[in-house]
């Protein structure tokens, strides 16, 4: 199985009152809360691709907690990642660290980047039943008010309309899918998952 997640930020105590407003009483119990959730989803053989900002600290520290966590880990780099220089980050706890990747998931293109990419490769493609064929998932903005406006940016762009190459009129796919980890309670989710998250979460902003 195949997870993704995003801007977990351990170390981070500032996000416990300002910005994310986590509310816990310390780095220590959202560490452990997080690693609990974490760890009832994911079992050792899974892949879980985090998109950019694991941790705060330096490379041991973060080091020995990504031991706690189960599966196989890929990184994309975020802004935050600066463990990943220090001479005592174990570079192997990860199958593969990129700034950018496209994989495939289940017969779909997945566009991963820790920041949000408005015109994504793949953007326009359908399968063959006429559904979106490439998804585009990020991270960077938390839950932001940059993520209010991209909500707003994804809801325009798929109100508009183009002609297709039968000319039959068509809407523009923008299938773009913010994998902040406080949106799944902190646990890794499949992209069929997120797909429902995100779908349901902005439902709930376009009231």
């Amino acid at each position: 199985m195949r997870y993704y997640i995003s801007d977990l930020h351990f170390f981070h105590e500032a996000l416990l009152t300002k910005m994310d407003c986590r509310g816990f009483e310390d780095v220590d119990q959202m560490h452990q809360y997080m690693i609990e959730q974490w760890n009832k989803k994911v079992g050792p053989q899974d892949e879980v691709v985090i998109l950019g900002d694991i941790s705060m600290e330096r490379g041991k520290k973060t080091s020995d907690l990504l031991e706690q966590l189960h599966g196989r880990l890929y990184l994309i780099l975020g802004n935050h990642d600066k463990f990943v220089e220090g001479r005592r980050f174990d570079a192997s706890r990860f199958e593969w660290i990129q700034p950018y990747a496209e994989l495939n998931d289940n017969g779909r293109k997945v566009i991963l980047s820790h920041y949000p990419i408005m015109f994504y490769n793949g953007q326009y493609r359908l399968d063959k039943e006429g559904k979106p064929a490439t998804y585009m998932l990020y991270g960077h903005v938390h839950n932001s008010r940059d993520e209010i406006l991209i909500n707003s940016f994804i809801r325009q762009t798929s109100q508009t309309a183009f002609q297709g190459f039968q000319g039959e009129e068509r809407r523009i796919p923008c299938q773009m899918i913010n994998c902040f980890c406080m949106f799944s309670d902190y646990q890794p989710l499949t992209l069929d998952e997120w797909i429902l998250v995100d779908r349901e979460r902005r439902r709930k902003l376009d009231l």
